[in-house]
């Protein structure tokens, strides 16, 4: 009996051993999910700051007569056929721009969560495009012998300045040490000054074919002209962003930035605007 008894207080003396060399992991101290965090810097908080970019922009023009000419040619039997027709151009325009933000972060271990506000001020973002095309349209029902045509141009011009935008968006990072990778979405909000006009103009031809002689002879009415124009200062238009970015925590309140920002406005009197913006900003972390 006094053997067992002896052979059990060295075992007991043996497993505190080493226990006592075993490291202390946070594990064994209840802290298991802070000790699994790689962060070592705390992203959490409010944050301001500035930053610069370079922006390519795609602004579609080709529908931008569209809804004018469909009302100058209401209830007619050209509203259709013109009102398809894409009349202008798809232009790209390259430019710079600046602006701020303000936002905040919630930290969660490596999971970084937050809200932001971000505004950019375009240098000089504006296109304009004008164009004319002519074709024949057949016309409505006549009467034996005779057809109906008619010799259509429509004419047009627009422009577009987009001269700043304001973003709401959410982020969603992970905090990789200094750095933290994110990405972003939410809706966007423009300023623009919209100007369009559109002409339309045709001469009515009445083909008649003689059923005795077979004889050809063409009467025209016409020309017709209608036009109109319209114009817009600080146009609100609406949309939506999305992107892409990387912080780097400089010091613990001073924070680095990249990214890229896509910006797609809906249509603004029938002018499309799709905008990726290349950005760098610096900012202050309270």
């Amino acid at each position: 009996m006094r053997r067992l008894l002896l052979a059990a207080a060295m075992l007991g003396m043996v497993s505190a051993a080493h226990a006592a060399d075993m490291p202390d992991l946070p594990i064994l101290r209840g802290g298991f999910t802070d000790g699994l965090s790689k962060s070592s810097v705390n992203w959490d908080g409010f944050y301001v700051g500035g930053q610069f970019g370079f922006a390519t922009t795609e602004i579609d023009f080709s529908r931008a007569p569209k809804s004018m000419t469909d009302f100058v040619l209401r209830d007619s039997i050209l509203q259709a056929p013109v009102g398809g027709w894409s009349l202008l151009p798809k232009n790209h325009v390259q430019t710079t721009g600046f602006g701020a933000f303000v936002g905040r972060n919630w930290q969660y271990y490596d999971a970084v969560m937050g809200v932001e506000a971000n505004y950019s001020y375009m240098n000089n973002l504006a296109s304009t495009a004008s164009d004319s095309m002519t074709r024949l349209i057949p016309g409505e029902a006549a009467p034996p012998n005779h057809t109906y045509t008619y010799n259509t141009t429509l004419g047009g011009g627009a422009a577009l300045q987009l001269k700043d935008y304001v973003t709401f968006r959410g982020r969603v990072g992970w905090s990789g040490g200094d750095f933290m990778p994110y990405a972003f979405g939410g809706l966007a909000i423009g300023r623009a000054d919209v100007s369009r006009f559109a002409t339309v103009s045709y001469l009515k031809y009445d083909d008649f074919t003689d059923p005795t002689t077979g004889a050809a002879s063409r009467t025209t009415a016409g020309p017709f002209l209608m036009t109109q124009s319209e114009r817009r200062v600080n146009s609100f238009i609406y949309g939506w962003t999305g992107g892409i970015g990387i912080e780097y925590a400089l010091l613990d309140c001073v924070i680095l930035r990249g990214e890229w920002e896509h910006v797609g406005f809906s249509n603004a009197k029938n002018i499309s605007v799709n905008l990726n913006n290349f950005r760098l900003g610096a900012g202050y972390k309270f």
